[in-house]
């Protein structure tokens, strides 16, 4: 009969998950450091919470980029309007009104001024709640849409 000898535990060798020995840790200027388990998933729940923040932050801001070049295009398009003869102010606003997407017509608020003859200077201004544009995502962090607009204002010669 072969007797086997016992090898003497090692207590800086471990088992893995299979019951296999793991890898033994790195061997540094102090002695031997076990490798840390759990370390991954500590760095995840850490930085998970900020990688959701940023998502958030892009999305809202993509929404308000979008609304703003909506709005500067209806200022455009009214102040296209109002240059021409005969424009009236529900003419502006009615062409305002067209130009921008459903979700931003409730709340537009268009404000004009018309020439009275040809050479004067026209204004059509086109503002709407940032609200409305977008939802309001990061006012856990402090940025509110609350009583913030997108204001657009384009001027052109009445013909």
């Amino acid at each position: 009969m072969v007797r086997r000898r016992a090898r003497a535990l090692d207590p800086l060798r471990r088992l893995n998950r299979f019951g296999k020995p793991a890898a033994l840790g790195v061997q540094t200027a102090t002695g031997v450091r076990r490798e840390r388990a759990g370390f991954f998933s500590m760095e995840l729940a850490l930085t998970l919470p900020l990688l959701g923040l940023i998502l958030l932050a892009v999305f809202e801001f993509s929404l308000l980029f979008s609304a703003r070049a909506a709005v500067v295009e209806a200022s455009r398009v009214g102040a296209r309007r109002a240059s021409l003869a005969g424009a009236t102010l529900a003419d502006v606003e009615d062409q305002v009104r067209k130009v921008l997407p459903p979700r931003l017509q409730r709340e537009v608020a268009v404000r004009a001024i018309l020439g009275a003859k040809a050479g004067d200077v026209v204004a059509v201004g086109v503002q709407i709640p940032m609200r409305r544009a977008a939802p309001d995502l990061l006012w856990p962090v402090g940025y509110t849409l609350k009583n913030k607009y997108i204001y657009a204002e384009t001027r052109m010669i009445k013909e």
